[in-house]
Order: structure tokens, then C-alpha cells, then sequence
């Protein structure tokens, strides 16, 4: 049986389990369970919008993540700036390899997949386009699951910084590209998150 506008659907609650049976969500209004009060569903008002405006924000400040120095190391007096891409040679010719795979990933190469992955999803979803839907939803569920390793990078340098300073070798101070890849971080997770998945399996949505 194909869906209509005003079909209903079976819904159930994530925390007590009962089971609603709830018409589709206008955008901005928030499905709560009439048992315990949870969330049950939600409708993203502009949700295309948003998230292309803060993924599109996110690419900006990309750029500047990666080009100016994150760390400035100071060693006996003698003072260097390292960007990201620098860190990851210097550990690679240090012999530092899975680290220096661990910081590439997660720094340089799995923001910029997800960004485009977003850019992807917004563009299809605002063209209506039918085919390769599931595909899709695929890509956004590994969004949303590769977030929650968002700070996986920012969690090695930590250990790297407390090593040094443990080993007394040298004084660690953030550079000017730190500001611009926590902004890189925390738009990517707000972008991932304002995006309506319903959109892709939608048809249309509401003007407003």
C-alpha cells in the first residue's frame, strides 16, 4: 500500500515501549508519549536550511583549521608551529604511524567525508530526488555514528601534550588554528544533528 500525506503510523515510545498511532509531523512540532512524556518523534523547522548553513560554516573554517599552526611548541628555547598535516608527517617520519593515521583520519580526513556527505544529503533531499534513497540513509547514519568520534583527535593530542610535559622535554600552547577546528567539530556535530532523515524519504517539505 503506497503512503499518503495523511496516512497514519505506528510509532513506539524508546523509553516505556507503548505504542502510538501518530499522523505525520508538521515541520517544528515535537511527538511526546502520552505515558511518560518522552519524545517520541520531531519535525526540524528548515531543516535543509540549517544544516547547509552550519555544514557551509564548517567548510569555511576548515580551511583555516588546516592551514594555520594548532600547536606552538616551544623546546629550550627554540619555538615551532605545527599545523595538522605537519603533526601527522612529523609522527610518520618519527615511526609514530598508527598515531599519525589516527590524527589524519580523524583531523583532515573523516571532517571533510562528512561534510560532503552533508552537502550530498541536503542537495538530494532538496531535489526530491527517488533514487538511491536507502543508500542515502545509509550515509547518514554513518554521519551520525562517526560523530560521537568527533574528538578522538582532539584526545590524542591531549596524551601526546601530557607526555611531553610529563617528560619535562618542552611547553605546548595552542596555536591559531585550534579555535577554528573545535568551531570545524562542533558545527559538524550541529549540522549532522539539525538534518530531518524523514527528508529523504519524504517527497516535499513544508515551505515554512
Amino acid at each position: 500500500m503506497s503512503e499518503t500525506p495523511s496516512s497514519t503510523a505506528i510509532a513506539s515510545c524508546h523509553t516505556c515501549g507503548l505504542a502510538h498511532s501518530m499522523p505525520p509531523l508538521e515541520p517544528g512540532k515535537v511527538a511526546l508519549c502520552t505515558r511518560c512524556g518522552s519524545r517520541i518523534s520531531k519535525r526540524t523547522r528548515g531543516s535543509l536550511h540549517l544544516t547547509a548553513a552550519l555544514s557551509l560554516a564548517a567548510l569555511i573554517l576548515y580551511v583555516p583549521a588546516n592551514v594555520f599552526p594548532i600547536l606552538r611548541m616551544e623546546i629550550y628555547g627554540a619555538r615551532t608551529e605545527n599545523t595538522v598535516w605537519q603533526g601527522c608527517q612529523r609522527l610518520y617520519h618519527d615511526g609514530d604511524w598508527f598515531i599519525a593515521a589516527v590524527v589524519f583520519l580523524a583531523s583532515i580526513f573523516i571532517p571533510l567525508v562528512k561534510l560532503l556527505g552533508l552537502f550530498m544529503l541536503v542537495f538530494t533531499s532538496w531535489l526530491h530526488l527517488r533514487s538511491g534513497k536507502r543508500w542515502r540513509m545509509w550515509t547518514f547514519k554513518f554521519i551520525d555514528t562517526i560523530g560521537r568520534w568527533a574528538m578522538l583527535d582532539v584526545f590524542v593530542v591531549a596524551v601526546l601534550v601530557s607526555l611531553v610535559k610529563l617528560r619535562r622535554l618542552a611547553t605546548i600552547m595552542p596555536g591559531k588554528g585550534l579555535f577554528a577546528f573545535c568551531c570545524v567539530v562542533v558545527l559538524t556535530l550541529l549540522a549532522s544533528a539539525c538534518f530531518d532523515p524523514r527528508l529523504i524519504w519524504n517527497r516535499s517539505e513544508d515551505s515554512h
